[in-house]
């Protein structure tokens, strides 16, 4: 369950995700809009995961599955959890490069003050760090991090880091009604991002079902208020707040593809009807899926969604 897809995304056109985190979500957060759900078990220990030649071996072979038309533009890491917890990947990113592919880290950045998390991140070609609050009461609120974590060396690991990344830097903020969107704070929260000077920053809303159910989306006239905020300061900003679509890759076997993909990224019903139509199978497939309780249905803004179930 290393490789998935490709997905599409809203950031990196056709996406081959890339579960480098072991079992089940381990991460240093805890978001409370987090689509993965609750964190199972936190870390701030960096270890190891996967052997790296066994990941880029699952890898190679996921993309040899494929057809020219769904080969990704990326091959990104986006874990089941936080993927710089992985302490080989900068390893792997170097050797992945070596397939021809572009590669990309979404991260939480909660370990970016650590010198070698840095180093491990320059390696890749596009990086995307998670900003949802720059003041420490509403972070520990909305991120709820493990004790140990510390916001100010989190902002200054930042600083650090564009200083010295030649890649393709991108910010990423999450809105959520009541907590991060008061007007003071996203000048605040804009103003830092500002000068990290990203390629882009984007503003979030939950597309699909968060962690915590109070974790309710912004209503669209402070959307507009943000993204004119962070146009303000200078800053290119995009709203991810649309359906990534229904066109995903597939390598002609079902159940893995949708257990695999539902790991760290639920799957509305339009999409894994179009996944099993083009793998020649029926719904009789995700019913089964469903009374294994392998993954589970999940109602959220009047759409379905199946998403990965894991027995603790």
């Amino acid at each position: 369950m290393i490789a998935f897809g490709p997905i599409p995304s809203r950031r990196l056109g056709m996406s081959l995700g890339i579960n480098n985190i072991v079992s089940h979500k381990i991460c240093s957060y805890s978001c409370v809009y987090c689509q993965i759900g609750k964190t199972t078990r936190k870390s701030i220990v960096r270890s190891m995961c996967y052997e790296p030649e066994n990941l880029v071996n699952e890898v190679e072979a996921h993309l040899k599955k494929l057809d020219k038309k769904h080969l990704p533009d990326y091959l990104t890491f986006v874990a089941n959890g936080e993927p710089t917890l992985d302490i080989n990947l900068g390893k792997e990113i170097k050797m992945l490069k070596k397939t021809g592919f572009p590669v990309a880290v979404i991260t939480n950045a909660s370990f970016i003050d650590k010198q070698q998390v840095r180093e491990d991140l320059m390696r890749a070609d596009w990086v995307s760090v998670k900003v949802d609050s720059v003041n420490e009461k509403i972070w520990n609120k909305i991120n709820r991090p493990m004790t140990g974590i510390y916001l100010d060396k989190i902002l200054e690991g930042l600083r650090i880091f564009v200083s010295e990344y030649e890649g393709k830097l991108h910010t990423e903020t999450m809105l959520i009604d009541g907590y991060n969107d008061a007007t003071e704070d996203l000048k605040e929260n804009s103003g830092f991002i500002a000068g990290l000077h990203p390629e882009t920053s984007y503003l979030s809303i939950p597309t699909r079902p968060p962690a915590e159910k109070e974790a309710g989306v912004v209503s669209e006239m402070k959307l507009t208020e943000a993204w004119q905020i962070f146009q303000g300061n200078g800053i290119k900003t995009e709203l991810l707040t649309g359906f990534e679509g229904t066109e995903a890759g597939f390598t002609g076997n079902a159940v893995n593809d949708i257990l695999n993909i539902t790991a760290v990224h639920p799957l509305r019903e339009d999409t894994i009807m179009e996944l099993i139509k083009k793998e020649k199978a029926n719904m009789n497939i995700v019913m089964s899926l469903v009374r294994q309780k392998l993954i589970r249905e999940v109602h959220y803004k009047g759409k379905r969604y199946y998403v990965r179930s894991f027995h603790l």
